[in-house]
C-alpha cells in the first residue's frame, strides 16, 4: 500500500550586514568568518516535502518547473541527512515556490534551504531544535543557516559541523529596520554564490577581509544594540565594498555591479548626507539593498521606484525565521506534484 509522509514550511531570505564569503570546508559549508543578517518579512519561499513509498526517484519542482542535475543534487544532500537520521529511505517529492526572483542576489537559496530543512525533517518525523535545524540548512546553502532563527541573526563559523550554526541576536521588533531591494536585473547570474565561495581564496584581498572580520562584527553588534544607524551604515557599506573587492579580484573575476547599481550607491550616500537614515549593501548580484529606518521607508520606496534603471522595488521589514505550515495551506503545491491531501500522513502540522 502506498504511504505518503508530508510536511510544509516557509522561510524568508535574509540580507547580510556582515557578509559570508568563502569556506573553510566546502562540503559542510563552514564559513571563513562569522556573519550577521536580518530576515526579510514578506519575501518568502514555501516548500512541501512528501516522502512517497512508491516513488522511484526524487523529484524537485521549483516555481512550477521540474529541476535536475545540480539543483536536485543540492536538495538530495539535505534529504540524505534526513533519511539517515530518520530511517525513512523513501524517495521524495520536493515542491517549492518563491514570491520573489530567484538567482539574482536576493538570497533565494537561503530561504529555500531553510524551508526545505524544516519541511523534510518534519515530514520524516524528526523534531530538530533551532540549532540543529540551522546546521542542517547550512549543508544545502551556507546562508540558509541564518534564515532559520528569528530577527537579527548571527551565524557562528565554529570549529566544525557541530558548532557552526545561527542564533538570534535581537528579535524582529528590537529595531524597526527595513530593506528596500532595488531590482535592477532579473537575469540569472553568470556565476552563482556556490562557485564564488570556491573562488574566494584566489583573491589577494580575501585574507585581509577575513582577518578584519572580528572588528567589523563587534562594530555591527554594537551599532545594532545601540540602534545607532550612522555607525551601522558605515560598517555595512564597508563590508559590502570588501565583499565585492574580493569578487572583483578573484580568478576569474566576478563583476556583479551594473551601471544602475553604482548610480544607486552614489544616490544613497547623497540621501544620507541630506539626513536620511539609509545605507546600501549588495550581495552576490547587481540588485541594491537599501537599508533604512521606518520614518523614511515610504519616501525611499517612492524614490527607488522612479529611479532610472530600477525594474521593481521589494520592501521588507525585519522578519521571523522558518515556520511549519498546515498542509491545507499548501494544497497548490500538492497539486503541482500531482498529489492531494487524501492519504497523506500529516506529520508536520
Amino acid at each position: 500500500m502506498r504511504e505518503l509522509f508530508a510536511a510544509c514550511a516557509e522561510a524568508h531570505p535574509n540580507i547580510a550586514l556582515i557578509k559570508y564569503w568563502g569556506n573553510r570546508d566546502h562540503r559542510l559549508n563552514l564559513p571563513a568568518n562569522n556573519s550577521i543578517s536580518f530576515n526579510l518579512e514578506g519575501l518568502l519561499t514555501r516548500t512541501l516535502v512528501v516522502f512517497d513509498s512508491q516513488l522511484n526517484r526524487d523529484r524537485l519542482i521549483i516555481n512550477g518547473r521540474e529541476r535536475f542535475r545540480d539543483p536536485l543534487k543540492r536538495v538530495q544532500r539535505i534529504l540524505a541527512w534526513v533519511r539517515e537520521d530518520s530511517g525513512i529511505y523513501w524517495n521524495a517529492h520536493v515542491i517549492s515556490v518563491n514570491n520573489f526572483p530567484e538567482g539574482v542576489g536576493i538570497a533565494s537559496s537561503a530561504s529555500a534551504f531553510a524551508a526545505l530543512a524544516l519541511a523534510a525533517s518534519k515530514a520524516a518525523g524528526l523534531h530538530l531544535d533551532e540549532r540543529n535545524l540551522s546546521r542542517l540548512a547550512r549543508i544545502g546553502s551556507g546562508s540558509a543557516a541564518r534564515s532559520v532563527p528569528d530577527g537579527f541573526v548571527e551565524w557562528r563559523s565554529g570549529t566544525g559541523d557541530h558548532d557552526s550554526y545561527a542564533f538570534t541576536l535581537f528579535p524582529p521588533e528590537y529595531w524597526d529596520l527595513w530593506d528596500c531591494v532595488a531590482v535592477v536585473s532579473t537575469e540569472p547570474k553568470p556565476l552563482g554564490s556556490q562557485e564564488g565561495h570556491l573562488l574566494a581564496e584566489t583573491s589577494p584581498i580575501q585574507w585581509a577581509r577575513v582577518t578584519d572580520a572580528p572588528r567589523r562584527l563587534d562594530w555591527c553588534r554594537k551599532a545594532l544594540k545601540e540602534r545607532d544607524f550612522e555607525s551601522l551604515a558605515e560598517v555595512v557599506e564597508l563590508d559590502s565594498h570588501l565583499l565585492h573587492a574580493v569578487m572583483q579580484t578573484s580568478s576569474p573575476p566576478m563583476f556583479y555591479w551594473e551601471p544602475t547599481s553604482v548610480a544607486l550607491m552614489h544616490q544613497v550616500r547623497r540621501w544620507r548626507k541630506q539626513g536620511w537614515n539609509v545605507c546600501y549593501t549588495l550581495d552576490a548580484g547587481p540588485n541594491v539593498h537599501v537599508i533604512c529606518t521606518s520614518e523614511v521607508v515610504q519616501r525611499l520606496e517612492h524614490e527607488l521606484q522612479n529611479f532610472p534603471g530600477v525594474l521593481q522595488v521589494l520592501t521588507a521589514r525585519v522578519g521571523k525565521g522558518a515556520r511549519p505550515l498546515p498542509l491545507e495551506t499548501c494544497q497548490d503545491l500538492l497539486r503541482q506534484g500531482g498529489l492531494s491531501l487524501s492519504g497523506v500522513s500529516r506529520r508536520g502540522t
